[in-house]
């Protein structure tokens, strides 16, 4: 079964299938369709979790050992798989194939991956998933569509605003599905329930901190090493979330990777960007970073937001600001023994 990530609440509401697979270009829309299905999992009665990566050098016999591993309590177990680059390779498919021809009835495959392109959609493994359980692909709104989106989210925290206001908060992120997510945040903690008026958005709106996303973004793009260090330490003093910053790092070193590989390919770069949804103001700085990292160190950087990914999760040993700032210096495209200013 197929879904549109709009879909997916409603089918949770219902009853929950054996194996779920989710995919998507949008980092935050992907994230919240695997929590949604952990959370009902949870429900059903799935206790227990093992969080298994793919990365390179991945023994997929521990997916048939997780469903085999069950406790001895008998609780039934949430298997969740992620699987960084969207490609398991031969090994991984054949046994992604046959994990669905024999599925554990007490236990709940969860896949994730980042976005796919057209071919790797029609691969047989991705197919086979699709058949034996349910796949959400999560598809990010377009430019036009962003303002009812961001309506929509407003209304979740009991706001609204008109037509202006909705369409101020959409040009100032420039599609950028993360960054809404956070002004949507800020208007809920800053004003009560409530239609909010444009002079409220654009006073909340245009109130950035000193050390937000948006400025390690840019300092990334820029290959400003030093202002990334100083604005890493600036969201690590005012206690910003590590999964945020994970979520705003990897948004480019996943654009930057898809683009480079298309340039490898020989295609043109303007409709790549669109593709990566780069839009606005952060082209030219995105065209100097194409310029300035090579495709094997985009690639890199992917690897190491994976590594992040599972020391924000408690996985592995290693400071995660540390390991931010290691990443900062790939996509910066510095070598990792360069010292940094701090001017």
């Amino acid at each position: 079964m197929l879904l549109r990530g709009e879909q997916l609440a409603a089918h949770l509401e219902k009853a929950t299938r054996s194996i779920y697979t989710v995919y998507g270009d949008e980092p935050l829309l992907t994230i919240e369709a695997a929590d949604a299905i952990r959370a009902a999992a949870r429900r059903q009665g799935f206790t227990e979790r093992e969080v298994l990566t793919a990365t390179t050098g991945f023994n997929w016999n521990e997916l048939g050992g997780a469903a085999c591993n069950m406790s001895l309590f008998g609780g039934r177990k949430l298997i969740d798989l992620r699987i960084p680059t969207g490609k398991p390779g031969r090994e991984g498919g054949a046994a992604l194939q046959d994990y669905c021809a024999r599925p554990s009835p007490d236990a709940l495959l969860l896949v994730t991956l980042p976005g796919l392109d057209w071919a790797e959609e029609k691969a047989v493994w991705l197919k086979t998933l699709t058949e034996a359980g349910v796949t959400v692909k999560s598809t990010p709104p377009n430019l036009g569509e962003l303002p009812a989106w961001i309506a929509g989210r407003l209304q979740r925290q009991k706001q609204s605003a008109d037509a202006d206001g909705l369409r101020f908060i959409a040009e100032r992120v420039e599609g950028n599905l993360l960054a809404a997510h956070q002004e949507i945040l800020k208007l809920g903690l800053l004003y009560p329930q409530g239609k909010l008026s444009f002079e409220q958005i654009r006073e909340a709106v245009l109130d950035v901190a000193r050390h937000s996303l948006d400025g390690l973004r840019e300092a990334l793009l820029s290959g400003d090493l030093a202002r990334v260090a100083r604005t890493l330490e600036g969201l690590r003093q005012e206690g910003e979330a590590p999964p945020l910053v994970l979520w705003a790092m990897t948004e480019e070193a996943r654009a930057l990777a898809q683009v480079k590989t298309g340039l490898a390919e020989g295609r043109p770069i303007d409709p790549m960007l669109k593709e990566a949804r780069v839009w606005g103001a952060r082209q030219a700085l995105f065209r100097k970073a194409v310029q300035r990292i090579g495709v094997d160190q985009a690639r890199a950087a992917l690897r190491l937001a994976a590594r992040i990914d599972r020391l924000v999760k408690g996985i592995g040993a290693g400071d995660v600001w540390d390991e931010f700032l290691r990443l900062g210096m790939s996509l910066s495209g510095r070598p990792a023994g360069q010292a940094i200013g701090r001017s």
